[in-house]
């Protein structure tokens, strides 16, 4: 099992296989409908591209939501000005992203550890703030960037495309982008992505990335030049955010300025140290249980609650709905703040850690059951 794990095939067909049934083994935790379908693999998609910075590198950015946001305006415009088809919104938003990220990058990179950190905040602040006062023309401010029925859409109107008097709706030659079939599009860009990902970590370059990660300055002292590295993993990780957020827009048209802020950023690094930093399915396990937490965990209320607890009897009933809905509902955030607390504090290396731990644990206890019973059956023969 160990040597077929080693194989990008194998990986890859397990991967591909668990997030196209997705719907399947979700439903029976009530998380099996398309809107948190797609928001698994968007913001997983989002993830994979931040773990390459802040994974291999150890350059943690508190900035890459303006690449989601500049990805989602990117899309929008593209559906208002050319076609409601999403692969042209797909293509500009992970190429205005990247050239965004270039130029950030450029200036960011001068820095490294917390004044990093510290810069790559600062600019999507003000990218932020820009959205909301100088770039209204472009982001339409406060109320966000959205579609109207006097729209160009110069492309469809050369394909023909009839005007209705109802806003159309996003589509991939005539799929609509919504329901089951918008969260398949997500997936499969979520498994190109995963497969990128993967091709980095276990590819010369990864290796690179990761020497940085352990000592940049021997590494400079050999004369090996690591900002090109550094700025190229910016990009791609930035283009990664971009396409997330092209993917929002296309699942929504709508782009607003929410989607750059201090907040967003936070979101993606605490999937990311959730998971486990520097690994492949880490940050996607971080994504599923702070999504998870955020659409079932955030719904339930005492009525919910009294059904869960209906087969207690009633005095005990009551005190068990008292004690839970502190920590669902409107409490979520104290639920996920405690289950952060603990894995930082007992798995550094994020649930990924807890995995890995519980499988050496239990390969020792076989291996040792295994020792004996041989030992036994040696006996006996003698």
């Amino acid at each position: 099992m160990k040597e077929l794990l080693k194989s990008n095939l194998v990986i890859m067909v397990i991967f591909a296989v668990i997030v196209l049934t997705a719907p399947a083994w979700l439903t029976p935790i009530g998380a099996g409908y398309p809107d948190i379908l797609q928001k698994f693999a968007i913001f997983g998609l989002f993830a994979i591209g931040f773990n390459i910075l802040f994974g291999l590198t150890g350059y943690l950015s508190f900035g890459h939501a303006a690449f989601l946001g500049v990805g989602s305006y990117t899309a929008v415009w593209s559906f208002k000005l050319l076609t409601m088809n999403v692969l042209p919104a797909i293509i500009f938003s992970t190429l205005m992203a990247g050239v965004f990220a270039l130029v950030i990058g450029f200036i960011n990179l001068r820095r490294s550890g917390i004044y990093f950190s510290i810069l790559t905040l600062a600019f999507a602040q003000m990218s932020y703030s820009l959205a909301y006062s100088v770039l209204t023309p472009i982001t339409n401010g406060e109320t966000g960037l959205q579609l109207t029925l006097a729209d160009p859409r110069v492309v469809d109107g050369m394909m023909g495309i009839p005007v209705t008097d109802s806003l159309p709706t996003t589509n991939l030659f005539g799929l609509a982008m919504s329901g089951y079939s918008g969260f398949y599009f997500c997936a499969v860009l979520l498994i190109v992505g995963f497969y990128v990902s993967l091709k980095f970590f276990r590819s010369p370059y990864g290796m690179k990335l990761r020497a940085i990660k352990s000592n940049q300055t021997r590494m400079k002292y050999t004369g090996f030049n690591t900002r090109p590295y550094l700025l190229s993993a910016f990009v791609i990780s930035g283009m990664f955010a971009g396409l997330a957020g092209a993917l929002m827009a296309a699942t929504d048209p709508l782009a607003g300025a929410e989607r750059m802020q201090w907040t967003a950023s936070g979101e993606v690094v605490l999937m990311t140290i959730l998971g486990g930093m520097g690994t492949l399915i880490g940050p996607l396990l971080g994504v599923g249980i702070i999504k998870y937490f955020e659409n079932i965990f955030s719904a339930l209320n005492e009525s919910a609650l009294h059904e869960v607890f209906s087969f207690l009897p009633g005095w005990l009933e009551e005190v068990m709905v008292w004690i839970s809905h502190h920590f669902v509902g409107e409490g979520w955030h104290l639920t996920l703040g405690t289950l952060f607390m603990l894995v930082v504090i007992f798995l550094p290396g994020g649930v990924m850690e807890g995995i890995t731990r519980l499988s050496a644990y239990l390969k020792s206890k076989f291996k040792g059951s295994d020792e004996i019973t041989s030992e036994k059956v040696s006996e006996d023969a003698s």
